[in-house]
């Protein structure tokens, strides 16, 4: 991808530079005991586990920075599938991004970086531990920038679902048929998934695609289906437990995205079988 190096976003929060463990180091495991022993006994253990948890400390120098360039790279990936949005929806409204490392606090609640990147919506974030991008590649076989432009993206389609209210449209129809929870995250995940492609295709109007590009997209899609995913960590498929799809369904919506660059094709609440 065709990228400007040395790139800045004000929409950029690093909070890496306090390495962010959560509870004092005991993680997010630790969080939620402390949390269940206070609802049980009425006291709150959670006093116990220190101030840790939102990342803060010090800014990494520059000359220090391993993730320097990465980092510049995802801040210009932010500010570009921004731009875009703020074109093609007329309701969007800045998201921020926040860079961590381990684990992170949120209005969300707790995470640690083994959850991947995730946005919130009660803060208007995605939060991203760089570390992910070198999982991608080296774990799950999903190299190159675009794959990494690719999850950015997502994620930034979570945000658009929001400012639209698909976010709380779902939660409402699983609080009221939880039988479809799982359904309704698979659709809301490739409904994301297709956004990403919209912005794939607005780049490639601007010339900022290079060759393998798109391939480097479909590639990390499909290597973060559920069924990839669940084959490789324990050697057989659960569809009946699936919440984000599969990888022919990741890839497939990533691509009807791309090829229409209109997000009005991404309607997979109302498409048949996704």
């Amino acid at each position: 991808m065709r990228w400007s190096r040395g790139h800045d976003s004000s929409s950029l929060e690093d909070r890496r530079g306090g390495g962010g463990k959560i509870a004092g180091g005991l993680g997010i495991v630790g969080t939620l005991i402390a949390v269940v022993l206070s609802l049980v006994f009425g006291v709150d253990f959670t006093g116990l586990l220190g101030g840790g948890g939102a990342g803060g400390g010090e800014p990494i120098p520059e000359d220090q920075d391993r993730d320097l360039e990465l980092k510049q790279f995802t801040a210009f990936v932010l500010d570009d599938v921004q731009m875009t949005w703020a074109k093609l929806e007329p309701r969007y409204r800045p998201a921020h991004l926040v860079l961590f490392t381990e684990a992170v606090q949120t209005r969300c609640g707790y995470a640690d970086a083994g959850v991947g990147p995730f946005y919130c919506s009660g803060d208007e974030r995605v939060y991203i531990d760089l570390s992910f991008f070198r999982v991608l590649d080296a774990k799950f076989g999903a190299p190159g920038d675009f794959a990494q432009a690719y999850v950015i993206a997502h994620e930034i389609g979570h945000h658009v679902q929001h400012v639209t209210g698909v976010f709380e449209t779902t939660a409402r129809l699983g609080q009221r048929d939880p039988s479809r929870k799982n359904e309704l995250s698979i659709r809301q995940e490739l409904q994301a998934d297709c956004y990403a492609g919209v912005w794939a295709h607005h780049t490639g109007k601007r010339d900022l695609l290079e060759a393998g590009d798109i391939e480097e997209g479909l590639g990390a899609a499909a290597a973060v289906g559920d069924d990839t995913l669940q084959q490789r960590a324990q050697g057989h498929v659960q569809p009946e437990t699936w919440t984000h799809g599969s990888a022919q369904q990741r890839a497939k919506w990533f691509k009807t995205g791309y090829q229409a660059g209109d997000p009005d094709v991404c309607d997979t609440f109302s498409a048949g079988a996704p």
